[in-house]
């Protein structure tokens, strides 16, 4: 391998299954130590057991890799506490967070219920913000850390059923854009993956004709680049199926209608108020 991840140790959320599965497994043939959590549940997020985060560890180990299982909720912020803790006892460091952890309780936001709205929030957003605040401290002091958050185009475009979801996907990617700018003297880089993978979560989203050539694996490779050394700050980044590209939130030009401004001078340039030409991010 070109390169490799030698002393490093890093925590995966939800890395029993799917993507976190593989990201983990990865990690440790790149030569990281791994915390694998998982709470064990259902895709909707009740259950629990140890299973899943047990056999990552096997894998990780039988392949001579080091990891240890954690069967916490990211939803908790106590159990979030006890991952880092973890990892500092285990390995003495944390290097890399992948806030992989996720939940689905899809309907149309007219007949959903606002405590699963509110329980997708709370694992998606406050799950990654209780694992991300436990590690903050601990990079800092070593002037080192990468942390992948998890969005989706769900949440950078909207998708029917999910509006839970959507509004919990592209609120980790606000997270994220003021994480890169206060991170960034202390070397601590926050980066964002949008992954389409066939998994658990997805075989009954995913159109059957699609679903083989989005394979999880695929998406991994670009999670790893953003743990390296030379991550980015603040990116999208997209993959599916081996395809990586970036997704950016960007602003134009405008009007400037002054003192003139009114619902009736908007209304009349509002063409040329919303012209994207030349539409670019905004730098911080």
């Amino acid at each position: 391998m070109g390169i490799d991840l030698d002393g490093k140790v890093a925590l995966v959320t939800g890395a029993g299954n799917g993507l976190g599965r593989e990201h983990a497994l990865e990690l440790g043939r790149r030569g990281a130590c791994v915390i694998v959590n998982d709470l064990g549940g259902g895709r909707d997020g009740s259950g629990g057991g140890s299973d899943a985060a047990d056999d990552v560890v096997r894998q990780i180990k039988s392949a001579g890799g080091e990891a240890v299982a954690n069967y916490g909720s990211v939803a908790d912020q106590e159990d979030a506490e006890t991952m880092v803790q973890q990892a500092i006892d285990s390995f003495g460091r944390l290097d890399i967070v992948v806030n992989n952890a996720g939940i689905l309780r899809d309907r149309s936001f007219a007949k959903m219920d606002m405590a699963d709205f509110r329980l997708v929030m709370d694992v998606h957003v406050m799950g990654t913000v209780y694992v991300t605040r436990a590690a903050w401290p601990v990079m800092r002091e070593q002037a080192y850390g990468r942390i992948v958050v998890t969005t989706s185009t769900s949440g950078l475009f909207g998708n029917f059923g999910q509006a839970n979801y959507s509004t919990a996907k592209l609120g980790v990617v606000g997270f994220m854009n003021t994480l890169k700018q206060e991170g960034r003297k202390y070397n601590i880089h926050t980066n964002a993956i949008a992954p389409i993978a066939t998994t658990r979560m997805t075989t009954d989203v995913l159109p059957e004709d699609v679903q083989g050539d989005l394979k999880p694996e695929l998406v991994t490779p670009g999670v790893m680049y953003l743990c390296t050394d030379d991550a980015p700050n603040g990116v999208i980044l997209q993959a599916a199926g081996g395809r990586f590209f970036l997704a950016q939130i960007v602003e134009n030009q405008g009007v400037d209608l002054g003192d003139e401004a009114s619902l009736e001078s908007v209304a009349a340039r509002f063409e040329e108020i919303s012209n994207m030409a030349g539409a670019g991010p905004r730098e911080r």
